[in-house]
């Protein structure tokens, strides 16, 4: 399903966006209808997608050896609602999103950073590396949900 870093990507882009929307529609259920609980669960999924996002936009990176600009932009991203999406096929209009995964070695000097033969180490298991970044984003998103939301809890 996910064969290649821009398909990746852009599934991860879609479900911010998606999230986006529940998050809005949590806060207005809160506000008119006096449903906290909306804000509480769309919250709780807007976070988590928010977070595999983040983590993907780096993977993703560090794949295509994106220069930290085009890193910073596609996770900041994340932080205005709907921007994903226009950034997901901004990086691809610039061929930032072209290409496979990385799992072999080239004569490239590029390919030879701290992390390049354990990063091709993990994408040949796809699903051990799946696991790690789902337990280190479940990880962070309980250290996130611990200390509160942005603005303190109402």
């Amino acid at each position: 399903m996910f064969r290649t870093p821009h398909t990746l990507f852009r599934v991860l882009a879609i479900a911010e966006v998606f999230s986006w929307t529940l998050l809005i529609i949590g806060l207005i259920l809160r506000a008119t209808a006096d449903l906290a609980i909306a804000t509480t669960i769309a919250g709780s999924i807007h976070g988590f997608v928010f977070l595999s996002y983040g983590a993907t936009a780096v993977l993703v990176s560090l794949n295509n050896r994106w220069r930290p600009l085009p890193t910073v932009v596609a996770i900041l991203s994340a932080i205005v609602p709907y921007m994903t999406v226009p950034v997901e096929r901004w990086l691809a209009r610039t061929g930032r999103l072209a290409g496979e995964w990385r799992v072999e070695p080239v004569a490239d000097p590029a390919d030879r950073r701290w992390y390049d033969a354990r990063l091709r180490w993990f994408l040949l298991r796809p699903w051990l590396l799946a696991i790690l970044i789902a337990l280190a984003v479940v990880a962070l998103y309980v250290v996130l949900v611990i200390i509160g939301p942005p603005g303190g809890r109402h």
